[in-house]
């Protein structure tokens, strides 16, 4: 396995995917939290933190899947967020035997087209490649990390994002993602592990219009955390927790159900 991780704690495994823009790092104070009463396994994807740059198309899925296997795990919760809550779900349709749980905060979908307020954002920020400086400042300055930015937890997501910034135009040589085919969007009905869905509230509307797609699965729960934004990971971290932690000690016989906190 050439990626990095950590694992830390006893018992029911989860293992923590972190969006694009960061490494492992992000689930810093959610991990320590889990970790209390779980096996919690986190790692750094392709490309990012410690882990090797990548010199082809990455396949996030099958990286996940040598990672759980590497493990020694036969089956174990998910916890996804954003880009890292597309792999989780994706990786939830290609090996649906490998799922316990679910877990899903603010993700993305792959099949979904975001909106056009979203892409020309994106735009905007790349434009300013190679100037890391640059993307950097036009990325933090997003409307959807408006929370984040303006708390204790501002000096760390920028020290995330500079390094990850730093080894995609110093180190990545390829900078394609590959998903499984047909996209999730597609297929959210066959989703048979139990979910949940946590997002703030202020995000994207397209983390809303996802939402409603998720509705489609069969067994799935729906949390909105009050005045939080895109990276409630940090900001929102033991509420998460403590949301996560209900979750997975819920037995078989008490099944999640729709329904919104």
């Amino acid at each position: 396995m050439d990626l990095f991780y950590e694992i830390r704690g006893e018992g029911s495994p989860i293992v923590m995917i972190h969006s694009a823009g960061v490494d492992s790092r992000v689930w810093k104070d959610m991990a320590s939290s889990l970790a209390q009463c779980f096996k919690v396994i986190t790692f750094d994807g392709r490309g990012t933190g410690r882990s090797p740059a990548p010199q082809a198309p990455t396949h996030l899925v099958e990286d996940l899947h040598r990672l759980i296997e590497h493990a020694g795990l036969d089956r174990v919760t998910l916890v996804g967020h954003s880009m890292g809550g597309q792999a989780a779900t994706d990786f939830t349709l290609s090996y649906p035997d490998m799922v316990d749980k679910l877990v899903l905060i603010a993700p993305s979908l792959s099949g979904y087209t975001f909106s056009q307020e979203f892409t020309d954002w994106m735009a905007s920020v790349n434009a300013a490649a190679p100037d890391i400086a640059k993307l950097v400042e036009l990325s933090l300055a997003g409307p959807i990390y408006r929370v984040t930015m303006a708390g204790p937890h501002r000096e760390f997501f920028r020290e995330l994002t500079v390094h990850y910034m730093t080894r995609v135009f110093t180190e990545w040589k390829s900078y394609e993602v590959v998903w499984p085919e047909p996209p999730a969007m597609d297929r959210l009905e066959e989703i048979a592990a139990k979910t949940l869905f946590i997002r703030g509230t202020v995000d994207w509307p397209d983390i809303y219009k996802i939402e409603q797609q998720f509705e489609r699965v069969p067994s799935i729960r729906f949390v909105e955390i009050e005045g939080a934004d895109h990276m409630l990971i940090l900001t929102h971290a033991e509420e998460l927790a403590e949301q996560i932690r209900q979750f997975v000690k819920e037995g078989n016989d008490n099944a999640a159900h729709p329904g919104r906190k």
